[in-house]
């Protein structure tokens, strides 16, 4: 089904063919002709299947002459403000339309001269957006539809009661509209609290790995982690690689090696100032660099379609987060590959992945490598420690526990990589 055929206004039809959209993905189809026919939803969907779309399209029809902010979106990073702001932008371009992004990290000026003159849509952190709500810059009282859009990842970074917050300020009459790509109970609450007899839309299982991805694990010693990140990078034909870090630390240190070994290498985590990770992620984007490294909540924003690989330095604390990561290559019909690094103390953290997604995961080495002992990482005082080990009990005696080092279900076959 074509796009002309949702009931989208000419102008915003014009929009989409301007950016390249051909035909509508399965959340389009679903969720278009709810949103144009004012109720409430609720959708489940992962990043990458043309969400944004989903909900823009249709609000953007909605709208008629601009002068008053009717439409709200909240993102749970600054990154996907930005890229939420651009795609109503994009799809808007033949119409009067006003959009504005408003996130911390910069000044307060020019987003106060941006409301202040009047804007028709607000893509905003709930951070900032409370900032201008409490000093009276604005007001949500013409406000007729509002997003809640990646409501998982804001119950990750603890933004529930602010949202709340917010959603009481805005008018009881409305349409609300629930984006995540999980609805545990406590996003079932918020559900219950901000939405009025929602239709509840499913697209895509969120425990599947998409089967555009070759996705395999490297088993290594703690010590000989970096030579193999080296290694892989140094024998494999990428574009462009996204590496994950479990902490912001450790991606600092990763991305210093890395440029010490003559990588273009760039970095987002939380720490980053809003200049550093804007410059880092349009880098990125364009070639400028062929590394980036970042954490798991800097990397929700990351929306590149060339990216050919993921590494998982380490190993993600969540299974589902394995997922997500990995969803990041792959994309658009496109081929993509996603290596895990795994150490003695990951077996357990393997096993929970490979339950959640129902599926083994092959167990590759790199040919020519100098494999030495597969130790696992050294002590650390309780409070260093990454990952669910228990204060006292080490990583050695987790993985004892949990049965034994080569036993992810790949069988130790070896590569052609």
């Amino acid at each position: 089904m074509p796009f002309k055929a949702l009931n989208l206004s000419p102008n915003i039809l014009r929009g989409v063919q301007a950016a390249g959209y051909a035909e509508p993905t399965p959340i389009q189809l679903r969720a278009i002709p709810l949103v144009l026919g004012g109720g409430d939803v609720i959708g489940s969907a992962q990043t990458g299947t043309g969400k944004t779309a989903a909900f823009a399209l249709p609000i953007l029809t909605r709208l008629g002459v601009h002068g008053k902010t009717r439409v709200l979106v909240l993102e749970p990073t600054r990154e996907l403000a930005a890229q939420v702001e651009t795609a109503f932008r994009d799809f808007a371009r033949f119409t009067d339309l006003r959009t504005v992004a408003i996130y911390g990290g910069v000044g307060y000026g020019n987003q106060r001269a941006e409301l202040r003159r009047g804007v028709d849509i607000i893509v905003a952190t709930p951070g900032r957006l409370m900032d201008y709500l409490k000093e009276g810059t604005l007001n949500l009282r013409d406000l007729n539809t509002l997003v809640l859009d990646e409501v998982d990842h804001m119950l990750d970074m603890g933004f529930l009661p602010v949202v709340k917050d917010i959603i009481g300020r805005c008018p009881r009459e409305r349409q609300t509209l629930l984006f995540s790509a999980t609805v545990p109970p406590e996003i079932q609450a918020i559900a219950s609290f901000a939405l009025r007899n929602p239709t509840r839309i499913e697209v895509g299982v969120n425990r599947t790995v998409n089967q555009s991805v070759n996705h395999a694990l490297y088993p290594v010693g703690y010590a000989q982690k970096f030579d193999l990140l080296l290694a892989l990078l140094e024998k494999t034909d990428f574009d462009s690689v996204l590496v994950f870090s479990r902490t912001k630390h450790g991606a600092d240190k990763i991305a210093r090696r890395l440029k010490a070994a003559n990588h273009s290498v760039a970095v987002l985590h939380a720490n980053r100032s809003q200049n550093q990770r804007m410059e880092a992620l349009a880098g990125f984007k364009s070639g400028k660099y062929e590394v980036m490294v970042a954490t798991d909540i800097a990397a929700r924003g990351i929306d590149v379609a060339g990216v050919s690989h993921v590494i998982n330095y380490d190993v993600p604390e969540k299974p589902e987060d394995y997922v997500h990561r990995i969803g990041r290559t792959g994309r658009a019909q496109a081929v993509g590959d996603a290596f895990t690094l795994v150490t003695p103390e990951n077996a357990g953290d393997i096993r929970d992945i490979q339950r959640f997604i129902g599926a083994k995961i092959p167990e590759l080495k790199l040919e020519g490598f100098p494999y030495g002992p597969f130790t696992p990482r050294p002590e650390q005082p309780p409070q260093a420690r990454e990952g669910r080990h228990q204060a006292g009990q080490h990583p050695r005696e987790e993985h004892n526990r949990r049965g034994g080092w080569n036993r992810f279900g790949g069988g130790g076959r070896r590569g052609r990589r």
